[in-house]
This record gives C-alpha cells, structure tokens and sequence, in this order.
C-alpha cells in the first residue's frame, strides 16, 4: 500500500481529531462525526468521489447523532447519580414556614438542612408542618408542591 493521498489524510486527520475529542471529554459529543469521517476515509480508497464522501460523512454522522445517541445516552449514564442539590429534587420535606409566593417568603427542612423554598403555584399557600416535594431548584430556593 502506498502513501496516502491528500483527502485520505485529510479524512484521517479529521478522524483522529473527533476521537482525541471524544476520548477527553467522554461525553458523547463527537464520537458520531468520527464515524462518518471513517466512512469517508473507508469510500476515499474506493473510486468514490469527494463530494459524495462529504455526502456519506455527513449522512453517517446525523444518523448515528439521531438514531444511536439517546440509547448511548441511556445506556452509559446508568450508573450516575445526582449530587449536591440535585440529588433533592423528588425528595419530600416539612415546611418550617408558610410558603408564600406573594410575600416571598417560605422556608422548609430537608436533609437536615434549611432551605428557602416557593411553590410551583404562583398562589398556593402551603402551611407550616405541611409535606411538599421538591420539584425544581432556583438558584438558592427549592421549588416545591404539596405531598400528594
């Protein structure tokens, strides 16, 4: 086999980068166009030519995008696990004051620890000693609505 020529190097080349990329953010971001930079390198040594390898590149790169990453996804972030203040979202709590939007003030106890809460109601008064689920975090206020 002999030198490769200019586009063979250059679909290499793009390759080699989207998979260094990839390989240090691990994040499932350039893995899909590495793919179809190989597909190009693979059709280059064929009689194809370089507009249909940009063709097939971009082609293979938006179909692995759309049809393999939301499986991937699901698939490799199995084992994560919310941190910090994420991991309150879905956990219930007590209310150690009302919850009232309009005055912008409601405070409750979770995990220990007291948090500035609302409600995801723009109206709702949550009493005090009431259960509420934290539903989303604002900045330094747990969003929240009544135990159902």
């Amino acid at each position: 086999m002999g030198a490769l020529t200019g586009i063979q190097t250059f679909w290499l080349v793009l390759f080699v980068v989207f998979l260094v990329t990839e390989l240090v953010s691990l994040g499932l971001t350039s893995i899909w166009f590495a793919g179809g930079s190989l597909i190009a390198l693979i059709l280059s040594f064929t009689k194809v030519g370089f507009y249909a390898q940009i063709a097939a590149a971009v082609i293979v790169s938006v179909a692995l995008l759309l049809l393999i990453r939301p499986w991937a996804r699901n698939h490799f972030n199995t084992g994560r696990k919310r941190t910090n203040a994420q991991s309150l979202i879905g956990q219930t709590a007590v209310v150690l004051e009302e919850i009232d939007n309009i005055h912008a003030q409601g405070r409750m106890l979770i995990g220990g620890q007291e948090w500035s809460a609302r409600s995801t109601a723009e109206t709702d008064l949550i009493p005090k000693d009431a259960r509420v689920v934290v539903r989303e975090i604002s900045g330094v206020k747990l969003i929240v609505e009544r135990e159902s």
